[in-house]
C-alpha cells in the first residue's frame, strides 16, 4: 500500500519552469546563430560588361479598350511610337516587340500598329493572349 501512495505523489510534476528554460535556450540559440552568420568581407572585382544590369531589350506595346497606345508604360501616339521604335531599332536591329491589345479594342488599331512594325522592318513580333484553361 505504501508503494501506491508514493506513486500518487509524483503524478503532478510542474513542467512550467522546464518550458521557460527551454524557451530561453531556444531564444539564445536563435540570437547566437544569426549573430554568428555575418559573412566575410571580400573586395569583388568589377566586370567590364555587366549584361544583368542592362535594361530589358523587349519593348511592350499596349492598346487599351479606348484605343490609347502605350509603349512600355508611357502613352504615345502612332507618330511618337514610330519615331521611338526607329530609335530603339537603330540601337538593336533585332529588337523584339510584344503587342498586348485589349479584347474589346477595335481591330483597326492593332492592324495600324502591325503595319507600323512592317514599315520599320521589325520582324520579331509577339502577340500576347490570355490562356483559357478550364
Amino acid at each position: 500500500m505504501r508503494y501506491k501512495e508514493e506513486l500518487e505523489s509524483y503524478d503532478d510534476i510542474n513542467v512550467t519552469s522546464m518550458l521557460d528554460l527551454a524557451y530561453v535556450l531556444l531564444i539564445v540559440f536563435i540570437i547566437m546563430t544569426t549573430a554568428a552568420v555575418q559573412g566575410i568581407t571580400v573586395n569583388l572585382p568589377k566586370a567590364s560588361d555587366t549584361p544583368s544590369l542592362a535594361k530589358p531589350k523587349t519593348k511592350a506595346i499596349t492598346i487599351t479598350a479606348d484605343g490609347t497606345i502605350f509603349l512600355d508604360t508611357y502613352p504615345v501616339t502612332l507618330e511618337q511610337l514610330e519615331s521611338l521604335l526607329q530609335q530603339y531599332r537603330a540601337a538593336d536591329p533585332e529588337l523584339p516587340v510584344i503587342i498586348k491589345g485589349d479584347a474589346t479594342v477595335q481591330y483597326q488599331n492593332v492592324v495600324d500598329v502591325l503595319a507600323l512594325m512592317g514599315r520599320i522592318d521589325i520582324t520579331q513580333i509577339g502577340l500576347v493572349t490570355q490562356n483559357l484553361v478550364k
